[in-house]
């Protein structure tokens, strides 16, 4: 059996468009970390953020004050990235068929895990893998079990979008 076969066979839609977003992710997290020196995680960007309105000392840590500007404008980059793909390459930016409630549910519960978890996916993921962490190899395994058994829970209680 030809290999190339088999693995073209997990990407329906092609594998070009997956090269190309993991090159560009690759690169964007390597020069955040050759220019800065801070992995380009995006969960801290909410006290991040909150350290320009707020004066509680949780959210004025120097590495919060010192890093929002980047942050913010990471952030932005990866939604608006997102958003430019969406228009250029689909159909509209809301090509989901989940309910808005439980975008937002699942939100709270994602933001919830990356502070449980210390980081989140483009941190550890990307970047803590990337560089061999333990820790990161650790909750990445974590976040991956996690979300398959809740995959599989939810299809198992007939839930649908």
């Amino acid at each position: 059996m030809d290999p190339l076969a088999v693995v073209a066979g997990f990407f329906p839609n092609g594998i070009t468009r997956y090269l190309v977003g993991g090159l560009l992710i690759g690169v964007g997290v390597a020069t955040i970390y050759l220019g800065t020196g801070i992995i380009a995680g995006a969960s801290t960007f909410l006290e991040t953020t909150l350290s320009y309105a707020s004066g509680l000392s949780r959210f004025n840590r120097a590495k919060y004050v010192g890093s929002r500007d980047w942050r913010v404008v990471f952030t932005v980059g990866i939604v608006v990235g997102g958003a430019v793909y969406a228009v250029t390459f689909q159909d509209g930016i809301w090509v989901t068929q989940v309910q808005p409630w439980r975008l937002a549910v699942g939100g709270v519960l994602v933001g919830i895990g990356t502070r449980l978890g210390k980081g989140c996916t483009s941190g550890h993921g990307v970047c803590g893998v990337g560089s061999i962490s333990n820790t990161s190899l650790v909750n990445v395994v974590t976040f991956v079990g996690f979300a398959v058994g809740t995959a599989l829970l939810v299809q198992a209680a007939g839930v649908s979008p």
